[in-house]
Order: structure tokens, then C-alpha cells, then sequence
């Protein structure tokens, strides 16, 4: 006999006899439109929800037996179907509804944002089909398979492991920034496709640079090489991203060392600002050079990704050695090694030794971070076309030009 019902399984219950009507009434409306022989509506998949969850509350067994029954019912119901295409959508929707309403026991939050993501997919029938067979083109499905093997198969098979002397280098953190820029990259291109040149690009810039900013940097450069036209929104892209840069920053600061922040709050507002407005400039003046309409291309260049990938391990093993060098003194001098390959792992090690701190040395530490870490932005740059790499090294310069400034004037 199973035990009482508790309230966990109870809002579980209440979870399953949601999802099961909600998957119901998008299958009748579809019935009612389209296909009227279906044999399941809104009634029924209720019912296979409660009898999933059911199930699965009154033990193993019995959820063996009902899934046979409901697996027996869809296969009957698909052989008598008199559909002259009738396809599988409405069967495998009720198995799947069978088996959210089991998960609803023990899962119940889960259960239903999968029930969710379900009716979501039944709904968006004819757009995904319109997708996959008018827009996407052979080349992007092509790079989106190369990209999910990188993350799925190449990233989980390299060694997580350092093999230099100075123990920095790691295999799959290598791989890991050849997968960022790729992902950046295809980010940037699908809301090419969906918001347009000038919009699409300024959003996958600026969330882009909550990932990596130098990422970010070099492969907005890959889209402007390929697309000479939409060259400028590129560069304005770039620079916003430095937003981020400032923004996560700053928040890592507050965390780990306020004291620090409080020393460092005036330079990075003004660098932000700096950034908004270089960023805004570039984007004003992209208006009359971009077209509209991005025709379909490749959403990213996997040799340039995997050059930049090197590029940062190189400056991270510059970085040891350097700090090798230095011994364990020399505050300004590591933190700037540190800055080449990520100015946010620098503000965490200065963090760390000076948290309680309030002093020029530590505000001298962080600026010589941001100051190579845009030294790093710089060489980003440089993978793209040089109409590219200029302005975007110019305005890095001139935000950690600011930086800088007001660091020294307000220590």
C-alpha cells in the first residue's frame, strides 16, 4: 500500500492534471483545424497525465503496467487513424504526457516547465517547419551540428588538466574559448536573422560581453570580415560590449571587496559611460552603411575561433611566467599578467590578498589589469579586417584611457 499523500505529491498531482489539460486544449484546437480522426483531446490527455502520476505514486510496477496500456492505446489509435499523412505528433505527445505526469510526483516545478516546453513545440508547428525548410540554409545547419559536437563531444573528451610547467594551460579551457567565440558568433547571427542588421547586432554585442567581452570582440571581427557591409554596427557591437566588461566588474567587486569598489567607483563610471557613448556613436553612424536584411552565411569561422583560443592561452602562459618572475611581491605587476587573459579573474585575485584594503597601490593593481586586459581586447581586434580593427582599437583605448585618468585622479 503506498503511503499517505503528502503535499508535495499532492501539488505534484495538481502539476500533472495542469500540464495534461494544457497539452489537451492545443491538441483539440489543432483536432477541431486540421485533423479531426485524431483520437486524443483534451479530455484524454488530462486523464494520461493523472494516470502517469498516478502511476508513478502507487510504485514501479504500476507505472510499468499503465505505460504499456497508454503505449497499447497510442499505437491502436495511430493504425485506425484514416489521415492520409497522419503522422506521430498526437501519439508521441500523449506518451510524453504519460511520462510528465510520472515526473510530477517527484519533480513537480520540472514536470510542468516541461509540460510547457511541450505545448510550446506542438504550437509552433508551422513556424519551425517554415524555419527548417525556407530559412535555414544547408552551410548553417552544417555549422550548427559542428557547433553542438564541439560543446557535446570534442569539450567533454579533452583532459581537464594543465601539462606546461607552470601549470596553466588546460586542454579543455583552451577548447572552451574556441566554443565561446563559436557560440558568440552564432548568437550574433541568429539575431541577425530575427531583429535585423543594426538591432540584432547591438543586442549579441552587449550579451555577448557578459560571456567574454574579448570574445566578443574578435568574433564581431569574423562577422565584419565576412560581411563587409554590416562592418560598422560591427565595431559599434565591439565597444558596447565593454559595457559588460565594467558591469560584471563592478558587481564582482561589490561582492568580494567593497572597499576596493568604493576606491574604484568613479573610474568605472566613467569608463562606462565612456562606453555607452563611443558604443552609441559608432551605432548612430552604422544607420546608412547596413542594409536591413542579412542574406544566409556562415554563423561563425571555426580556424579563426580556434586562433583566438590560442591567442589567449599564449597570453596566459605570458601571464606565469611573469608572475614566476615576480615572486610573490609586485601587486600592480601580477595583476596586470593576470589582465591579459581576463581582467575579472584579476579583481577576484586582488580581491582575495587586499578585501579589507583601501589604498593606491590596490586601485593601481586594477587599473593595470584593465589597462592589458584592453592591450588583449586590441589583439582580439586585430583577427578581424583592419576597416574593423581600428576603431574598435581606438575606442578600447580611449575607454581604458579613462579609466586610467580617473583612477589617478581620485587616488
Amino acid at each position: 500500500m503506498a503511503d499517505p499523500l503528502n503535499s508535495a505529491q499532492l501539488f505534484g498531482l495538481l502539476a500533472a492534471l495542469g500540464g495534461g489539460l494544457l497539452v489537451g486544449v492545443q491538441r483539440e484546437r489543432h483536432k477541431d483545424e486540421h485533423s479531426p480522426s485524431e483520437p486524443a483531446g483534451v479530455r484524454t490527455f488530462a486523464v494520461v497525465a493523472l494516470v502517469g502520476a498516478t502511476a508513478a505514486y502507487l510504485g514501479l510496477a504500476m507505472q510499468w503496467l499503465a505505460g504499456g496500456a497508454v503505449t497499447a492505446f497510442a499505437l491502436t489509435a495511430y493504425v485506425k487513424r484514416t489521415d492520409r499523412e497522419p503522422g506521430l505528433t498526437t501519439e508521441m505527445a500523449l506518451l510524453a504526457t504519460y511520462l510528465l505526469g510520472s515526473l510530477a510526483i517527484t519533480s513537480a516545478g520540472l514536470s510542468a516547465a516541461l509540460f510547457v516546453v511541450l505545448v510550446i513545440l506542438l504550437q509552433t508547428k508551422q513556424a519551425l517547419h517554415h524555419f527548417t525548410r525556407n530559412v535555414l540554409s544547408e552551410r548553417e545547419l552544417g555549422d550548427a551540428l559542428l557547433l553542438a559536437a564541439s560543446v557535446l563531444i570534442v569539450l567533454p573528451l579533452l583532459p581537464d588538466r594543465t601539462f606546461d610547467p607552470y601549470s596553466v594551460l588546460n586542454p579543455r579551457r583552451i577548447w572552451l574559448f574556441a566554443v565561446l567565440v563559436m557560440s558568440i558568433n552564432a548568437a550574433g547571427y541568429i539575431a541577425l536573422r530575427v531583429f535585423g542588421t543594426r538591432r540584432g547586432l547591438m543586442l549579441a554585442g552587449l550579451l555577448g560581453g557578459f560571456v567574454s567581452s574579448t570574445a566578443t570582440i574578435a568574433g564581431m571581427g569574423q562577422r565584419a570580415r565576412d560581411t563587409p557591409g554590416i562592418r560598422r554596427a560591427c565595431v559599434a557591437a565591439a565597444v558596447l560590449s565593454n559595457v559588460a566588461t565594467i558591469v560584471q566588474l563592478a558587481l564582482i567587486l561589490l561582492v568580494a571587496a567593497p572597499a576596493i569598489l568604493r576606491r574604484l567607483g568613479a573610474p568605472l563610471v566613467a569608463s562606462g559611460v565612456a562606453a555607452i557613448l563611443i558604443g552609441s556613436l559608432f551605432f548612430f553612424r552604422s544607420g546608412a552603411s547596413t542594409s536591413g536584411e542579412l542574406p544566409p552565411g556562415r554563423p561563425f569561422n571555426l580556424g579563426q575561433a580556434v586562433l583566438f583560443a590560442f591567442i589567449v592561452a599564449a597570453a596566459t602562459l605570458i601571464a606565469a611566467v611573469l608572475r614566476q618572475w615576480m615572486g610573490s611581491g609586485g601587486v600592480i605587476l601580477a595583476a596586470a599578467a593576470t589582465g591579459f587573459a581576463d581582467v575579472h579573474a584579476a579583481a577576484i585575485g586582488v580581491a582575495q590578498v587586499y578585501a579589507g584594503v583601501d589604498s593606491e597601490e590596490v586601485a593601481y593593481a586594477m587599473a593595470a589589469a584593465f589597462a592589458s586586459n584592453s592591450l588583449m581586447k586590441s589583439v582580439a581586434a586585430s583577427t578581424g579586417s583592419r576597416e574593423y580593427a581600428l576603431p574598435v582599437i581606438g575606442g578600447v583605448a580611449a575607454i581604458g584611457a579613462i579609466f586610467l585618468a580617473t583612477t589617478w585622479l581620485t587616488a
